[in-house]
Protein backbone atom coordinates (compact mmCIF):
# COMPACT_ATOMS: atom_id res chain seq x y z
CA UNK A 1 0.00 0.00 0.00
CA UNK A 2 1.37 3.68 -0.91
CA UNK A 3 0.01 6.46 0.68
CA UNK A 4 0.42 10.24 -0.50
CA UNK A 5 2.72 11.79 2.11
CA UNK A 6 1.32 15.96 2.19
CA UNK A 7 4.04 17.24 4.66
CA UNK A 8 1.95 20.30 4.84
CA UNK A 9 2.97 21.12 8.64
CA UNK A 10 6.76 20.79 7.78
CA UNK A 11 6.93 22.81 4.79
CA UNK A 12 6.97 26.04 6.84
CA UNK A 13 8.82 24.89 9.91
CA UNK A 14 11.27 23.04 8.80
CA UNK A 15 13.64 25.26 6.40
CA UNK A 16 14.05 27.37 9.04
CA UNK A 17 15.31 25.10 11.55
CA UNK A 18 17.67 23.65 8.85
CA UNK A 19 18.59 26.86 7.89
CA UNK A 20 19.45 27.92 11.60
CA UNK A 21 21.62 24.58 12.14
CA UNK A 22 23.28 25.03 9.06
CA UNK A 23 24.50 28.87 10.07
CA UNK A 24 25.28 28.02 13.51
CA UNK A 25 26.78 23.96 13.28
CA UNK A 26 28.88 25.98 10.51
CA UNK A 27 30.04 28.42 12.46
CA UNK A 28 30.68 26.35 15.77
CA UNK A 29 32.17 22.89 13.67
CA UNK A 30 34.06 25.23 11.48
CA UNK A 31 35.59 27.11 14.94
CA UNK A 32 36.78 23.65 16.31
CA UNK A 33 38.24 22.61 13.33
CA UNK A 34 40.08 25.19 13.09
CA UNK A 35 41.88 25.20 16.17
CA UNK A 36 42.32 21.72 16.30
CA UNK A 37 44.33 22.60 12.50
CA UNK A 38 46.17 24.83 13.64
CA UNK A 39 45.87 25.80 17.66
CA UNK A 40 45.79 22.31 19.34
CA UNK A 41 49.29 20.66 19.09
CA UNK A 42 50.43 18.36 19.53
CA UNK A 43 47.10 16.08 19.55
CA UNK A 44 45.96 13.31 22.26
CA UNK A 45 44.10 10.27 22.39
CA UNK A 46 41.41 12.06 22.72
CA UNK A 47 41.44 14.64 20.23
CA UNK A 48 41.59 12.55 17.65
CA UNK A 49 37.69 11.60 19.08
CA UNK A 50 36.51 15.15 18.77
CA UNK A 51 38.32 16.24 15.59
CA UNK A 52 36.22 13.17 14.03
CA UNK A 53 32.99 14.00 16.26
CA UNK A 54 33.62 18.00 14.31
CA UNK A 55 34.19 16.10 11.02
CA UNK A 56 30.88 14.49 11.55
CA UNK A 57 28.66 17.31 12.32
CA UNK A 58 30.61 19.14 9.67
CA UNK A 59 29.54 16.72 6.37
CA UNK A 60 26.42 16.80 7.82
CA UNK A 61 26.03 20.39 7.86
CA UNK A 62 27.08 20.09 4.36
CA UNK A 63 23.45 18.30 2.93
CA UNK A 64 21.00 20.66 5.14
CA UNK A 65 20.33 23.47 2.68
CA UNK A 66 19.51 20.73 0.14
CA UNK A 67 17.06 19.51 2.55
CA UNK A 68 15.97 23.00 3.12
CA UNK A 69 15.40 23.58 -0.15
CA UNK A 70 13.39 20.44 -0.84
CA UNK A 71 10.96 21.35 2.18
CA UNK A 72 10.73 24.91 0.30
CA UNK A 73 10.08 23.42 -2.77
CA UNK A 74 6.97 21.88 -1.57
CA UNK A 75 8.19 18.53 -1.24
CA UNK A 76 9.85 18.34 -4.52
CA UNK A 77 13.35 17.58 -4.99
CA UNK A 78 15.32 18.71 -7.94
CA UNK A 79 18.78 17.05 -7.73
CA UNK A 80 17.97 13.39 -8.65
CA UNK A 81 17.98 10.05 -7.30
CA UNK A 82 21.62 9.32 -6.43
CA UNK A 83 22.29 12.67 -4.85
CA UNK A 84 18.86 12.15 -2.59
CA UNK A 85 20.19 8.51 -1.79
CA UNK A 86 23.83 10.74 -0.54
CA UNK A 87 22.24 13.07 1.63
CA UNK A 88 20.34 10.81 3.65
CA UNK A 89 23.23 8.48 3.95
CA UNK A 90 24.82 11.84 5.25
CA UNK A 91 22.08 12.21 7.51
CA UNK A 92 22.27 8.45 8.49
CA UNK A 93 26.12 8.58 9.05
CA UNK A 94 26.27 11.36 11.00
CA UNK A 95 23.05 10.46 13.42
CA UNK A 96 25.40 6.76 13.63
CA UNK A 97 29.05 8.60 13.90
CA UNK A 98 27.99 10.97 16.37
CA UNK A 99 26.77 8.66 18.64
CA UNK A 100 29.62 6.28 18.46
CA UNK A 101 32.09 8.97 18.55
CA UNK A 102 30.14 10.41 21.62
CA UNK A 103 30.20 6.90 23.43
CA UNK A 104 33.98 6.76 22.68
CA UNK A 105 34.71 10.41 24.33
CA UNK A 106 32.51 9.35 27.48
CA UNK A 107 34.26 5.99 27.82
CA UNK A 108 37.95 7.79 27.26
CA UNK A 109 36.84 10.55 30.21
CA UNK A 110 35.64 7.59 32.47
CA UNK A 111 38.88 5.50 32.04
CA UNK A 112 41.21 8.09 33.06
CA UNK A 113 39.16 9.26 35.94
CA UNK A 114 38.20 5.77 37.47
CA UNK A 115 40.51 3.44 35.81
CA UNK A 116 44.09 6.75 35.48
CA UNK A 117 46.43 4.02 35.32
CA UNK A 118 44.94 1.68 32.59
CA UNK A 119 46.90 1.10 29.70
CA UNK A 120 44.43 2.47 27.53
CA UNK A 121 45.07 5.87 28.72
CA UNK A 122 48.43 5.91 27.34
CA UNK A 123 47.64 4.69 24.00
CA UNK A 124 49.71 6.40 20.78
CA UNK A 125 48.21 8.98 18.49
CA UNK A 126 48.62 6.14 15.70
CA UNK A 127 46.55 3.48 17.48
CA UNK A 128 44.09 6.10 19.01
CA UNK A 129 43.31 6.93 14.70
CA UNK A 130 43.03 3.22 14.26
CA UNK A 131 40.18 2.92 16.97
CA UNK A 132 38.47 6.39 15.30
CA UNK A 133 38.88 4.62 11.80
CA UNK A 134 36.82 1.53 12.74
CA UNK A 135 33.88 4.03 14.39
CA UNK A 136 34.10 5.05 10.75
CA UNK A 137 33.96 2.34 9.27
CA UNK A 138 30.67 0.73 11.48
CA UNK A 139 29.10 4.82 11.25
CA UNK A 140 29.77 4.11 7.02
CA UNK A 141 28.33 0.64 7.49
CA UNK A 142 25.48 0.85 9.21
CA UNK A 143 24.26 3.32 7.17
CA UNK A 144 25.09 2.01 3.72
CA UNK A 145 22.28 0.40 3.15
CA UNK A 146 20.64 3.58 2.46
CA UNK A 147 21.74 3.12 -1.06
CA UNK A 148 19.57 0.49 -2.26
CA UNK A 149 16.86 2.49 -1.03
CA UNK A 150 13.91 3.04 -4.34
CA UNK A 151 11.88 5.61 -4.43
CA UNK A 152 8.30 5.29 -5.74
CA UNK A 153 7.78 8.79 -6.61
CA UNK A 154 10.96 10.53 -7.97
CA UNK A 155 10.37 13.94 -6.67
CA UNK A 156 10.42 12.79 -3.43
CA UNK A 157 13.29 12.27 -1.33
CA UNK A 158 12.07 10.98 2.19
CA UNK A 159 13.37 8.87 5.02
CA UNK A 160 13.00 4.97 5.13
CA UNK A 161 10.05 5.11 7.54
CA UNK A 162 7.95 6.44 4.60
CA UNK A 163 5.76 4.48 2.41
CA UNK A 164 7.01 6.17 -1.00
CA UNK A 165 10.37 4.78 0.03
CA UNK A 166 10.98 1.06 -0.45
CA UNK A 167 14.10 -0.60 1.39
CA UNK A 168 13.92 -4.41 -0.33
CA UNK A 169 15.09 -6.95 1.95
CA UNK A 170 16.67 -4.39 4.19
CA UNK A 171 13.49 -3.19 6.63
CA UNK A 172 14.85 -5.50 9.63
CA UNK A 173 18.85 -4.05 9.25
CA UNK A 174 17.76 -0.90 8.80
CA UNK A 175 15.15 -0.69 12.25
CA UNK A 176 18.63 -2.44 14.17
CA UNK A 177 20.81 -0.30 13.22
CA UNK A 178 18.19 2.80 14.27
CA UNK A 179 17.46 1.40 17.37
CA UNK A 180 21.55 0.09 18.41
CA UNK A 181 22.60 3.45 17.17
CA UNK A 182 20.85 5.07 19.97
CA UNK A 183 20.57 2.41 23.14
CA UNK A 184 23.65 1.24 23.17
CA UNK A 185 26.10 4.38 22.83
CA UNK A 186 23.07 5.87 25.54
CA UNK A 187 23.30 3.25 28.09
CA UNK A 188 27.34 2.96 27.57
CA UNK A 189 27.00 7.05 28.88
CA UNK A 190 25.04 6.80 31.32
CA UNK A 191 27.06 4.12 32.97
CA UNK A 192 30.04 5.92 32.63
CA UNK A 193 28.06 9.20 34.07
CA UNK A 194 27.15 7.38 37.16
CA UNK A 195 30.13 5.29 37.38
CA UNK A 196 32.07 8.21 37.92
CA UNK A 197 29.52 10.04 40.12
CA UNK A 198 29.89 7.26 42.64
CA UNK A 199 33.88 6.83 42.03
CA UNK A 200 34.06 10.39 43.41
CA UNK A 201 31.65 10.51 45.95
CA UNK A 202 32.92 10.35 49.54
CA UNK A 203 36.11 11.11 48.32
CA UNK A 204 38.27 13.97 48.96
CA UNK A 205 39.22 14.19 45.25
CA UNK A 206 35.66 15.00 44.59
CA UNK A 207 36.22 18.67 44.80
CA UNK A 208 39.49 18.18 42.97
CA UNK A 209 39.29 20.83 40.01
CA UNK A 210 39.86 18.28 37.16
CA UNK A 211 37.53 14.91 38.62
CA UNK A 212 34.52 17.99 38.74
CA UNK A 213 35.26 18.78 35.46
CA UNK A 214 34.89 15.68 34.57
CA UNK A 215 32.18 14.61 35.62
CA UNK A 216 30.68 18.17 34.32
CA UNK A 217 31.46 17.07 30.62
CA UNK A 218 29.96 13.75 30.75
CA UNK A 219 26.99 15.51 32.41
CA UNK A 220 26.86 17.50 29.54
CA UNK A 221 27.55 14.74 27.07
CA UNK A 222 24.88 13.29 28.35
CA UNK A 223 22.19 15.74 28.09
CA UNK A 224 23.10 16.42 24.92
CA UNK A 225 22.87 12.81 23.57
CA UNK A 226 20.01 12.85 25.03
CA UNK A 227 18.26 15.75 24.17
CA UNK A 228 19.17 14.98 19.95
CA UNK A 229 18.05 10.97 20.50
CA UNK A 230 15.83 10.58 22.19
CA UNK A 231 12.62 11.96 20.81
CA UNK A 232 13.40 10.31 17.42
CA UNK A 233 13.52 7.13 18.81
CA UNK A 234 10.92 7.27 21.07
CA UNK A 235 9.03 8.63 17.63
CA UNK A 236 10.41 5.76 16.06
CA UNK A 237 9.03 2.96 17.63
CA UNK A 238 5.87 4.53 18.80
CA UNK A 239 5.21 4.89 14.80
CA UNK A 240 6.42 1.38 13.86
CA UNK A 241 3.52 0.26 16.42
CA UNK A 242 0.85 2.06 15.63
CA UNK A 243 1.31 1.90 11.66
CA UNK A 244 0.67 -2.20 12.57
CA UNK A 245 -1.60 -2.02 14.68
CA UNK A 246 -3.10 0.08 11.96
CA UNK A 247 -2.82 -1.83 9.37
CA UNK A 248 -4.60 -4.39 10.45
CA UNK A 249 -7.37 -2.51 12.10
CA UNK A 250 -8.41 0.49 9.34
CA UNK A 251 -9.07 1.26 6.18
CA UNK A 252 -6.60 1.92 3.94
CA UNK A 253 -7.82 5.53 3.52
CA UNK A 254 -7.78 5.49 7.73
CA UNK A 255 -4.55 4.06 7.63
CA UNK A 256 -2.79 7.08 5.12
CA UNK A 257 -4.22 9.59 7.78
CA UNK A 258 -2.19 7.49 10.49
CA UNK A 259 0.76 7.47 8.27
CA UNK A 260 1.08 11.54 7.86
CA UNK A 261 0.39 12.00 11.14
CA UNK A 262 3.48 9.76 12.39
CA UNK A 263 5.35 10.73 9.62
CA UNK A 264 5.24 14.43 10.51
CA UNK A 265 6.48 14.18 14.16
CA UNK A 266 8.40 11.31 13.18
CA UNK A 267 9.71 13.92 10.33
CA UNK A 268 10.20 16.60 13.01
CA UNK A 269 11.84 15.26 15.40
CA UNK A 270 14.38 13.54 13.14
CA UNK A 271 15.25 17.12 12.68
CA UNK A 272 15.54 17.69 16.03
CA UNK A 273 19.06 15.25 15.64
CA UNK A 274 20.39 17.62 13.66
CA UNK A 275 20.94 19.74 16.67
CA UNK A 276 23.74 18.05 17.66
CA UNK A 277 25.80 19.63 15.44
CA UNK A 278 24.80 22.73 16.61
CA UNK A 279 25.62 21.55 20.18
CA UNK A 280 28.34 19.66 20.18
CA UNK A 281 30.89 22.67 19.95
CA UNK A 282 29.85 22.91 24.09
CA UNK A 283 31.50 19.47 24.09
CA UNK A 284 34.73 20.89 22.53
CA UNK A 285 34.51 23.70 24.86
CA UNK A 286 33.99 21.83 28.03
CA UNK A 287 36.37 19.18 27.15
CA UNK A 288 39.10 20.73 28.08
CA UNK A 289 40.41 24.30 29.79
CA UNK A 290 43.40 24.34 26.82
CA UNK A 291 40.66 24.40 24.31
CA UNK A 292 38.49 26.70 26.70
CA UNK A 293 41.07 29.39 26.58
CA UNK A 294 41.69 28.90 22.73
CA UNK A 295 37.77 30.05 22.19
CA UNK A 296 37.51 32.69 24.65
CA UNK A 297 40.81 34.17 22.99
CA UNK A 298 39.58 33.69 19.44
CA UNK A 299 36.12 35.37 20.31
CA UNK A 300 37.92 38.15 22.37
CA UNK A 301 36.46 37.10 25.52
CA UNK A 302 38.22 37.80 29.10
CA UNK A 303 39.82 34.46 30.31
CA UNK A 304 37.35 32.48 32.88
CA UNK A 305 37.83 32.55 35.99
CA UNK A 306 38.78 28.71 36.47
CA UNK A 307 41.54 28.72 33.65
CA UNK A 308 45.06 28.62 35.49
CA UNK A 309 48.55 29.07 33.91
CA UNK A 310 49.88 25.76 34.41
CA UNK A 311 48.35 23.30 31.52
CA UNK A 312 49.35 19.93 33.65
CA UNK A 313 45.77 19.21 34.46
CA UNK A 314 45.40 18.21 30.33
CA UNK A 315 47.07 15.36 30.37
CA UNK A 316 44.42 13.83 32.69
CA UNK A 317 41.67 14.77 30.61
CA UNK A 318 43.43 13.67 27.39
CA UNK A 319 44.13 17.23 25.72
Amino acid sequence: MLCAFNGTALRSVLPPLLLSQFVLGALGNGLALWIFFFYLKPWKSSTVLLFSLATSDFLLILVLPFRASYYLSQLQWHFGGFMCNLCLFMLAMNRTGSALFLMAIALDRYMRVVHPHHPVNFLSLSKAMCGAAVLWLMAISMSAHIFTLKHNNHTYCQSLSLPETELPGNLTWHKFAFLFSFYMPFLVILYCTVSITSHLRGRQMAQHATTKNALRFLIVVLVLFALCFLPSNVAQVVMWYRINTAVHTLSESQVCAVMEELTTVFTFTISLTYLNSVLDPLVYYFSSPTIRTICRRALHLPPASEQRPQLNRTKEEGL
